[in-house]
């Protein structure tokens, strides 16, 4: 089984801010694939269904972004192997429009990341980063929490459609190859 992780900030205020792109492409992945996001347990929210005849579980932390890895840790238990672990984030330094797939490594100062990290005690799963790009008069931790403009209605709905079509990839014929298809600027 699959579990894909959109990370964002729960509730209203948060909901289209940058920081929640990893929700959106959670939500479109729902959409898509009628697996509704419906069962809760105490630190996140999921569905579980198919997507290119494998299975998965779509989950959303309940947590804030810096407490991801409690969401995830609740959510792997009996599914031990991260292997099959995709991590959906938004990422300041990838322009918007520009996703990234990558295995391991550090969390590049993604605190949600960071968090993921710290409580499975390991960097070894999936990341998708979804360029949000960076803001040249708002520090890090304000930008992400500002909403898109409604001018980048289009781009925003183009990036969502790509992570989605790049975490089918990814399930779907590996990461490698994933990575070659997607891996374009």
């Amino acid at each position: 089984m699959w579990l894909v992780v959109g990370l964002g900030n729960p509730g209203e205020a948060y909901v289209t801010t940058r920081h929640n792109i990893g929700f959106m492409v959670i939500n479109a992945l729902s959409d898509r694939f009628s697996i509704p996001l419906k069962q809760k347990r105490r630190n996140f929210e999921y569905g579980r269904g198919f997507m290119e005849e494998k299975e998965v579980l779509l989950i959303k932390p309940l947590t804030f972004m810096n407490r991801s890895g409690m969401a995830v840790r609740e959510a792997l238990k009996g599914h031990e192997d991260t292997g099959n672990l995709i991590v959906i984030h938004d990422e300041l330094d990838l322009e918007p429009g520009i996703i990234r797939i990558k295995k391991s490594g550090s969390s590049g100062g993604h605190r949600g990341v960071e968090s993921i990290i710290e409580m499975l005690g390991t960097k070894d799963f999936l990341r998708l980063r979804v360029g949000i790009g960076r803001s040249k008069r708002l520090p890090p931790e304000v930008y992400v929490l500002t909403r898109f403009p409604k001018a980048d209605a289009k781009m925003v709905k183009e990036s969502v459609d790509t992570a989605v079509n790049a975490v089918i990839a990814v399930i779907s014929k590996g990461l490698s190859s994933a990575q070659n298809e997607f891996h374009r600027d």
